[in-house]
């Protein structure tokens, strides 16, 4: 009996720790599957609301707390054998109960706000070309427009010598009266004419070498047009779209580049300004240090990475004064913004084209795709003549193709409901991979968007 008894024990131990790690590996799967399905839900339920011209509101699950109860019993119990003898059979039985409580918190507050109203960094851009994803797809999702240069304009500053230039811009923005006059009337002229032209106030000097680019950056932003990403703008969309094509066609040869702009800067110290020899030594860790003695001079020299550039070549190959001529085209340079320069001679060199990207914040993400449910389709663009071919000859119409419907169609496994019609993303067609990769890249800006933004009150708390 009692080795009966202590069987019976050991069965149900066993019973218990086996159900243990199972129930909880299926439990944290279900729970992971359930919080990115009410994610994905959300971004779709506001893409409806965008398109109502409602608020957005996000809410977020912040924690999952579930306790788990395993149970296990083990007995036995007279046999059924009648009257021919007195037998025991043992009776074993296990349980498992769960108490899960759920924590969510409403998405709000200044910060999340900022965080939804700001364009997003061209860092964000790099990080995310870096994950391969199309830079077609990429730039019809993120972009706001496109600025580009004249190429005609800047072919012929190009080709103008340093000096003929700077005279040339120099001469831009003064327009000094020739009149028979006395030598005081001509110098009262010429101050009022700087006053009216001169951006800066008539104690603020510049340097020529100042001078010299702000000429230049504003005779480029003259010979520069504006392209909407916006399918109303007819002319501006259609260019806006064969551009980003023109990039994909290249990124396909994998001759796309995106990387900082690394500019080289220096600095002259006479050596009477260096005097403490602990100081000079941190100084020379992140300098190059060069000592001219018969000037007794100083020179620092530092490598600083600049704004992102997307190219048809390797950035590195290009020399000083090239650089510097970029640094004109870029600076001052915004956080949202991406320059671009595909040159001859390269991959897609056949339509040689410079300009920038502004990009947008998630707000207007979802504003886009959902003014394309109804008020601004978006229609098909034939790419550029010059453009490369295309792999795959991929250009849907859609930037993230939507299904707006009474019905949930069949085969749809990404779809909320909303304002008594189902929203899905449309995979049944041919953008079908498309489609996902639109969605996916949408889920990792909202993440991107939310990440560590703090609570805005108490949150709801869940039990069951």
């Amino acid at each position: 009996m009692m080795i009966r008894t202590v069987f019976v024990a050991i069965v149900a131990i066993t019973l218990s720790g086996c159900l243990s790690p199972v129930a909880l590996n299926r439990a944290v799967e279900l729970y992971d599957q359930a919080t990115i399905r009410s994610e994905s839900r959300q971004l779709l339920v506001n893409i409806a609301r965008a398109q109502h011209h409602e608020s957005i509101h996000f809410t977020r699950v912040s924690s999952i707390a579930a306790t788990f109860n395993f149970s296990a019993n083990a007995g036995v119990t007279p046999a059924l054998t009648g009257e021919s003898g007195g037998l025991l059979a043992p009776v074993f039985g296990a349980g498992v109960s769960e108490n899960p409580t759920f924590s969510i918190d409403p998405i709000a507050g200044d910060e999340f706000t900022r965080r939804l109203l700001t364009p997003f960094s061209q860092h964000k851009l790099m990080l995310l070309l870096r994950q391969h994803y199309d830079i077609d797809l990429m730039l019809r999702m993120l972009a706001q427009e496109v600025h580009l240069d004249d190429s005609e304009s800047h072919h012929a500053i190009q080709n103008t010598s340093a000096t003929d230039r700077q005279g040339y811009q120099h001469g831009l923005h003064r327009n000094v009266k020739k009149v028979a006059a006395s030598e005081g009337q001509r110098k009262e002229e010429i101050k009022i004419d700087q006053v009216a032209t001169d951006p800066f106030p008539p104690d603020f000097q510049l340097t020529r070498e100042q001078k010299r680019r702000m000429r230049y950056r504003q005779h480029v932003h003259q010979h520069r047009a504006t392209y909407l990403n916006n399918p109303s703008d007819r002319a501006g969309y259609e260019m806006f779209r064969r551009i980003v094509l023109h990039l994909s066609a290249i990124q396909d040869q994998k001759k796309l580049y995106a990387e900082p702009l690394i500019y080289e800067r220096s600095w002259e110290i006479t050596d009477g300004g260096i005097s403490a020899e602990g100081l000079f030594q941190a100084i020379e860790k992140d300098f190059d240090v060069n000592y001219d003695r018969v000037k007794s001079i100083y020179t620092l020299s530092k490598q600083l990475p600049g704004p992102i550039l997307i190219t048809n070549y390797d950035p590195n190959i290009l020399c000083c004064e090239e650089r510097a001529e970029l640094d004109d085209l870029i600076n001052p340079w915004i956080e949202n913004d991406v320059a671009f320069d595909i040159r001859p001679g390269y991959p897609g060199g056949e339509w040689p084209i410079r300009g920038t990207f502004r990009l947008r914040s998630f707000h207007t993400i979802l504003n886009f795709l959902s003014h394309a449910l109804g008020e601004e389709r978006e229609y098909y663009v034939e790419k550029d003549a010059r453009t490369p071919p295309i792999l795959g000859n991929e250009n849907p119409v859609q930037t993230m193709g939507l299904i707006v419907a009474d019905k949930l169609p069949e085969g749809i496994n990404i779809y909320a409901q909303s304002h008594g019609k189902y929203y899905a993303v449309d995979t049944t067609g041919a953008d079908t991979h498309w489609n996902r990769n639109a969605f996916q890249l949408l889920y990792v800006l909202f993440r991107l968007t939310v990440t560590d933004t703090k609570p805005s009150g108490v949150p709801i708390t869940i039990s069951k």
